[in-house]
């Protein structure tokens, strides 16, 4: 699944940041990227991008056009086509990462079709995978994993392939959902996978590479979520992981949508995760714990940072606030 910049970025009618999941992502991570964000009149929230209609961002030289709200379901609301239309007849491609699909919408199929553009439901892969051979591959791989959903897997493993680029390793990130995909420009959205495909999808995604080289790969949910435990389990049999880093976030007491499943302690989150990791490489390690601390100031920040990894062993950054030099030193 490969993505043509530069985009356009749709913002909807969308009322809160946490509705521009996808927005935000491209727009923090590959600002370069995006010719601006188009807004309705109703949307009170911004990506910081200029302001654009829909012709502007065209000739500017946008080629895509993303969806980049997420909205309770991910549904396509029918009062959004005609601004998709409008971006097909402007001869952009469309990009959307809701569970709803553009190919599932007629009208858009047979424009997309007349001017020659494409729909892109980038949570839903279109390659057919083979289930996993477990083979040791070539190369090396790092895979983040987390004690609940959304506690900054993404953004962890962004941050740790752009250190590591800056310091001339050899690293390509892995993207695996859709917010990912958007920012690397290809990838697989590996929940979207039928479950006895996950790992395989995974091999597919990491194939053989020089012995110096790493893939970083983005992590999904969480080994101890209820729901989301079992994409957790195949990427991270599929990953054949050298090196984990466990993500954790301060001030959640329970799992993500789960009421009276507690997160648990970061050493459990080591413990498991090396458990399950070790059945496809035996010599994988956890290198280090990645802390989002934006729920404290800076100064209680550090000293959970410190406290975690006092108590590990491991070093222990907030890479938004901290960087992520600590961790890239266990392998560099």
């Amino acid at each position: 699944m490969k993505l043509t910049p530069p985009y356009a970025l749709f913002l909807g009618d969308a009322s809160d940041s946490l509705g521009l999941k996808m927005a935000n992502s491209i727009a923090t991570w590959r600002a370069t990227q995006c010719v601006g964000e188009i807004a309705l009149p109703e949307c009170s929230v911004t990506t910081g991008l200029p302001l654009l209609s829909i012709k502007d961002a065209a000739e500017q030289g946008a080629k895509s056009f993303v969806l980049g709200f997420n909205n309770a379901g991910g549904h396509i609301d029918t009062k959004y086509l005609p601004h998709i239309s409008q971006a097909i007849e402007n001869g952009m491609h469309v990009i959307n990462g809701l569970h709803d699909k553009l190919t599932d919408i007629p009208e858009l199929v047979a424009l997309a079709r007349q001017y020659q553009v494409n729909l892109i439901d980038i949570r839903h892969p279109t390659t057919r995978f083979k289930t996993a051979n477990g083979q040791k591959r070539t190369g090396k791989r790092l895979l983040t994993v987390g004690t609940d959903c959304s506690v900054g897997k993404m953004y962890t493993t962004l941050a740790l392939h752009e250190a590591m680029q800056a310091r001339g390793m050899d690293a390509t990130f892995r993207a695996t959902g859709q917010c990912g995909i958007l920012v690397a420009g290809e990838g697989v959205a590996v929940d979207c996978v039928v479950s006895d495909f996950i790992s395989g999808a995974i091999e597919t995604l990491t194939p053989d590479n020089t012995a110096e080289h790493w893939d970083v790969i983005e992590g999904q949910g969480s080994l101890f979520h209820p729901a989301f435990a079992g994409v957790t389990l195949g990427l991270i049999h599929g990953a054949q992981a050298d090196a984990l880093v466990v993500c954790h976030t301060l001030r959640r007491e329970f799992m993500r949508g789960m009421p009276g499943y507690r997160l648990p302690t970061v050493q459990q989150a080591v413990e498991l995760n090396l458990l399950h990791a070790r059945l496809t490489n035996p010599n994988c390690k956890v290198i280090g714990i990645s802390l989002n601390t934006s729920a404290v100031d800076e100064q209680t920040a550090r000293e959970t940072c410190l406290q975690i990894s006092q108590e590990t062993g491991l070093p222990c950054q907030d890479p938004i606030r901290h960087g992520v030099d600590g961790l890239i030193n266990q392998i560099a």
